[in-house]
C-alpha cells in the first residue's frame, strides 16, 4: 500500500481550501481539483496520524454512488477534464485514486441528512423531546431502533472545528424557499432508500447519512462532495445489529473509542494513534468498500 497522504502539495494549481479531509485547488475558473487525503478527524479535531488508504476508499465509494444515482440527479463530475492536462507527472503520482476534477457549483449551505435508525444526535434529541429535528416519533423507541419510515433531518453546515447543528425542515424552507427545500428533502430520502436497500443486500445497514448539494448557473440541483462513505454515513454490519445497543460500525468508531479512554481534552492537537488502532481503522474502511463495490 502507498504511503498515507496527510496533506497534498501541488504547485501547478492555486490552493482554494483545506478541509478536515479534502484539499481543493482551482482548475481554471469553472472547475476544482479535489484531493481526498488520509486525514482523520474525531470530535472535530484533525488527528496528527493519517489512516492508510482512507482517501482512496472515500474517492472510490463516492464515484461508485455518483454513477449509481446519475439517473436521479446530476452530479459534480466533469467528464473530459483530465488530471494529466493540469498536473505535473510527479504531482499526479502522489494522487492516484484520490484526486478528481469537478465542476465548480454553488454549494447549498444545508447538510441534508437521512436517518433510518435512531442513533447519535437523533437518539439524544429523542430522549429529551421525543422528536428529531421537530419530527415527532413514536414513544418507546430504543437506541439503534429502525424508524417506521426514514426521516429527513437537516443540519446547519458548520465551519471546520465546530459541530453541525440540527435544524427543522421549516428552517430549511425559510432559508431556501419551499420548492428547493422540498426538492432537497425528496432527493435525500430517495437516494437514501435506494442506497440502504442495495447495501442491506451486501450485509451493511446504512443507519444514517448526509448529502451535500449544489446549484449550477441555471439553478439545477447537483449532488456534490462525498456520497455514502464511512465518513459521511453510519454503516453497521447487518448480522450484529441489535436494538438497544450502539452497533459496531465501518468507520472511525475504533478511533473514537480509543480517544475516549485517553487523558485528552478534545482540543488540538489530538493524540497520535498507535499502530494497531490505525491499522484496524484502515481495515474497516477497506471492508466497507469491498462489500459495497464488489460484483
Amino acid at each position: 500500500m502507498p504511503a498515507p497522504l496527510f496533506q497534498s502539495e501541488i504547485s501547478s494549481l492555486p490552493l482554494v481550501h483545506r478541509g478536515k479531509v479534502r484539499d481543493m485547488y482551482a482548475v481554471g475558473d469553472q472547475h476544482l481539483l479535489i484531493v481526498t487525503t488520509d486525514r482523520l478527524s474525531a470530535f472535530d479535531v484533525i488527528l496528527p496520524r493519517p489512516i492508510p488508504g482512507k482517501g482512496e476508499v472515500l474517492t472510490a465509494l463516492t464515484e461508485f454512488w455518483l454513477t449509481r444515482f446519475s439517473d436521479l440527479v446530476p452530479n459534480q463530475r466533469a467528464p473530459g477534464m483530465r488530471l494529466e492536462d493540469w498536473l505535473k507527472p510527479e504531482e499526479r503520482a502522489a494522487l492516484v485514486g484520490r484526486a478528481v476534477i469537478v465542476r465548480k457549483l454553488k454549494a447549498i449551505p444545508v447538510e441534508c441528512v437521512a436517518r433510518g435508525y435512531l442513533i447519535g444526535s437523533g437518539w439524544k434529541d429523542y430522549q429529551k423531546t421525543g422528536t428529531v429535528c421537530g419530527i415527532r416519533l413514536p414513544e418507546g423507541l430504543r437506541m439503534a431502533d429502525r424508524l417506521p419510515t426514514p426521516i429527513f433531518t437537516p443540519a446547519d453546515k458548520a465551519p471546520v472545528g465546530q459541530h453541525d447543528e440540527n435544524i427543522s425542515f421549516e428552517d430549511v424552507v425559510s432559508r431556501l424557499g419551499t420548492d428547493l427545500a422540498n426538492q432537497l428533502r425528496d432527493l435525500t430520502l430517495e437516494i437514501y432508500d435506494r442506497a440502504a436497500r442495495y447495501a442491506l443486500e451486501r450485509g451493511i445497514i446504512v443507519a444514517d447519512t448526509k448529502f451535500e448539494f449544489g446549484l449550477d448557473d441555471d439553478g439545477r440541483v447537483h449532488l456534490i462532495d462525498e456520497v455514502l462513505t464511512p465518513d459521511s454515513s453510519r454503516f453497521w454490519p447487518a448480522d450484529t445489529w441489535q436494538p438497544g445497543i450502539s452497533p459496531p460500525s465501518f468507520d472511525k468508531q475504533i478511533v473514537r473509542d480509543w480517544l475516549e479512554a485517553q487523558p485528552w481534552d478534545k482540543k488540538p492537537p489530538g493524540p497520535y494513534l498507535p499502530d494497531i488502532i490505525a491499522e484496524r481503522t484502515a481495515d474497516r474502511y477497506a471492508e466497507a468498500r469491498r462489500r459495497l463495490t464488489a460484483d
